[in-house]
């Protein structure tokens, strides 16, 4: 998303928006699922944040809400309640933290980059450096 101060809130507000509405539709249509199959379909539908590893001009507080909209997510999907340790609960499931969303995002965001024979691709790369 583009906007006239050209950071990323914007696109992580839609994000975030994406996640919860995911969510709820995972949590109504699966509800009597088995855990494993739950946490499948979260991976799927929920952790595919593409656009995560181009973001670059963020407030950190946009980047804190969508972490507490992924916790947030999980706990409801799987019926934890508010309290219980988000650590824990995602040790529990073997799913990644935001964190590590994030930083995994990143590295093959920039794989995918420095491999890439393209003309143009190799120029503007050339030049953001």
């Amino acid at each position: 998303m583009i906007n006239n101060s050209l950071t990323d809130d914007d696109d992580v507000k839609r994000e975030i928006r994406n996640m919860f509405m995911r969510t709820n539709i995972l949590l109504r249509r699966f509800v009597k699922c088995t855990r494993d199959v739950k946490v499948i379909l979260f991976k799927t539908y929920c952790i595919c944040l593409y656009d995560v590893a181009v973001w670059s001009r963020y407030n950190l507080g946009s980047i804190n809400k969508l972490m507490a909209c992924y916790n947030k997510c999980v706990k409801m999907f799987f019926g934890y309640k508010r309290r219980d340790s988000v650590t824990e609960m995602l040790f529990n499931l073997c799913l990644p933290s935001f964190s590590t969303i994030l930083h995994n995002s990143s590295i093959t965001f920039n794989r995918c980059w420095s491999n890439c024979y393209n003309e143009l691709v190799i120029y503007f790369g050339a030049i953001l450096k």
